[in-house]
Parts: structure tokens; C-alpha cells; sequence
């Protein structure tokens, strides 16, 4: 979005007005082409005491002299994701380096850690940052999440406030800022199809994880677990230290830090979001704070964004536009100043 120029408005495609058909569609997307014959290394970032986490770099010919965005996908997503993929394609090609996130236990690596991952794990994500800025040399690094990695993003920029020099920006696609919220829309009856997905792929990554450390993880109660709620208070709570499921999403909302967010950030959510309500983001902070930008538009459903057909970009409205946001940082920029 260049300066003075208001972002391209979100038009949903005309054959995806419902919410979930929005939501789930976008999904099936090609991505054969995406990231093709551009150059990809394999990273391990420790960010804990025997702890790693994975993730796929893409590098410019001259990284010290490019942005850099940190990617970081959704709950049960991965690098691999289709967003993660269609995002770093074009911000890479935009000339950014780019680093696709696994989250812990993520991308089939729940061998590089003992403990389960979760949504108040934004140290994770300050790890890595602090690596790129320290060991790389990179000094204007961006942060890009989709849902629960857009609460990380967000919890993490918050957190930092002013302490991480090398973060130059955010952008939070659909992030549950407040998971109490979130896990309470999920249980409504016409949700039931995202609970059952989410469960059964948060089923399936426990059991094996259990291959590697069968002596940490208990099963038995696994079969008996209904919902994502019963799920977090018998494993992610006690796992992640919290005192109940209650607990856990209480405190890991990025809601709670987003008034001390110091640098430009982009927040995009669907007011017909199925389970991420628009509530969430009437927070005072988010009016408050001049930092953060809200793009809300009506119809978009969760991380959907597909727009009717354009001449001059795809049908993926929300990553276009964060990519805009990025590579037009320094024009906003020098328009504040001028301003100023």
C-alpha cells in the first residue's frame, strides 16, 4: 500500500459468500508453482533447552541488504501450508528473504522436542528473531502469522516492545488474540466440522509424538476426549504449565500486550469469521494504539480472503495485501516524516 493510497477493498468471490465455503475452498488451491526453483535450506533454531524448531529459508543473493519475513502458520498447519507457501512465494519474488516457521512438534518434527506446542509460545518466535538479527546479520526482519501464529506474532512484538531492534513490523492474518473466545465459537453446533478436524489431527500428532517419548505422554484418556477444551485441560495446560485449560487461555492472548506493540502492524480478520469472533477486535488497544491498522472486511471467513477474479493480482486478497504492507513499509514511512 503505497503512501497515501487506501489498500485494495476485499470483493469476495461470487460463488464463496458463506462463510465456511470461504474458509475451507481457498484450501485446495495448486501449489505445485509456488517456490518453485527458488532456493530453500533447511534451519534448526533452538529455542529452549532441548528444544528446536524447524524452518525453510529462502535467501536473497544478498540477504544483509534485503527485509526479511518470518513466517509462521496456524493450529495443525505447518511450512507446508498452502497460505505459508503462497505468502513466501511472493515475498520472496517481492526480494525479501523469507523463513517458513514450523511451530514446535510441527511439519512432522515431534522428535525435536519434549513438550507439546502452544498458543503463549512467542518466546519461540523472539528466539529466532534474535538468531536472524545476531548470527545473520539481518536488521529489518517482519513477522507474518495466520491465526494461532498470528496471536504469537502479535503476543511477540507486544512482549518486546522496544527490545527487539532488528523487528521492523507485523502482520496478523485471522489470530485469535483471545483463545477463550476462539475454543468457545469452536463449540458451537455449526462449528462441529472444525472441531472435528482440529481434534482428530491434534489426536494424531500426540500419538506420535508418544513413539518418541513414551514416558512423558499418557494416552490412555486420549480416545475419551470430545473437544479441543477437554483436549487442552488433560495435555496442553499441564504440559505448557498453565493451572487449567481456563488458565491457558486466559493468559496466552496477545489481547493482553497489544497496547504495547512499538511498531507497524497490520491486523486482517472477516467480521464473518466462523470461529474467531469480531468482538475480539473492538479491544481499546487496538483503536488506541496508532501503530496497528485494522482491515476488517465484512465477508472473508477464516484465513479465506478468495476474491472475485482481478486483472491485476490473484485471488488471494489477504496475502496480497500483506505483502503490499511490507514492501511498502519505507514509503509510510517517509510519508510520516514528511508529515511529522
Amino acid at each position: 500500500m503505497p503512501a497515501n493510497t487506501a489498500p485494495v477493498p476485499f470483493r469476495p468471490h461470487p460463488l464463496l459468500g458463506h462463510p465456511h465455503l470461504m474458509t475451507v475452498l481457498p484450501r485446495f488451491r495448486p501449489c505445485a508453482s509456488l517456490l518453485k526453483g527458488v532456493p530453500v535450506e533447511a534451519r534448526l533454531f533452538t529455542v529452549a533447552p532441548h528444544s528446536q524448531i524447524l524452518g525453510h529459508c529462502h535467501w536473497q543473493p544478498a540477504p544483509q541488504r534485503c527485509q526479511t519475513v518470518v513466517l509462521l502458520h496456524g493450529f495443525e498447519g505447518c511450512s507446508g501450508s498452502h497460505y505459508m507457501l503462497g505468502i513466501g512465494d511472493k515475498t520472496w519474488r517481492a526480494g525479501l528473504n523469507v523463513v517458513r516457521l514450523n511451530q514446535r512438534n510441527c511439519g512432522g518434527t515431534e522428535h525435536l522436542t519434549p513438550t507439546l506446542y502452544h498458543s503463549g509460545l512467542s518466546a519461540d518466535v523472539a528466539a529466532v528473531v534474535s538468531e536472524l538479527a545476531a548470527k545473520d546479520g539481518l536488521g529489518s526482519i517482519w513477522l507474518a502469522g495466520y491465526s494461532m501464529g498470528g496471536n504469537l506474532v502479535l503476543k511477540m512484538a507486544g512482549e518486546a516492545a522496544t527490545s527487539a531492534p532488528a523487528l521492523h513490523g507485523v502482520v496478523a492474518v485471522s489470530p485469535n488474540i483471545d483463545p477463550a473466545a476462539c475454543v468457545a465459537a469452536l463449540e458451537r453446533p455449526t462449528n462441529w466440522f472444525y472441531q472435528r478436524h482440529f481434534l482428530t489431527h491434534t489426536k494424531a500428532r500426540l500419538r506420535r509424538k508418544a513413539v518418541h517419548f513414551p514416558d512423558k505422554l499418557d494416552l490412555r484418556l486420549l480416545d475419551k476426549i470430545n473437544t479441543l477444551r477437554e483436549f487442552d485441560e488433560i495435555y496442553t495446560a499441564p504440559d505448557g504449565g498453565f493451572q487449567s485449560a481456563a488458565d491457558y487461555y486466559e493468559r496466552v492472548g496477545a489481547r493482553h500486550v497489544l497496547v504495547r506493540i512499538q511498531v507497524p502492524t497490520l491486523l486482517i480478520t472477516a467480521q464473518d469469521d466462523p470461529f474467531i469472533p469480531f468482538a475480539t477486535f473492538q479491544h481499546p488497544a487496538i483503536r488506541s494504539n496508532g501503530l496497528i491498522t485494522l482491515l476488517a472486511p465484512k465477508h472473508g471467513g477464516h484465513c479465506g480472503f478468495f476474491q472475485q477474479p482481478r486483472r491485476d493480482e490473484d485471488a488471494y486478497w489477504a496475502e496480497n495485501r500483506l505483502v503490499d504492507y511490507i514492501v511498502n513499509a519505507e514509503d509510510r514511512d517517509a510519508d510520516r516524516t514528511d508529515r511529522a
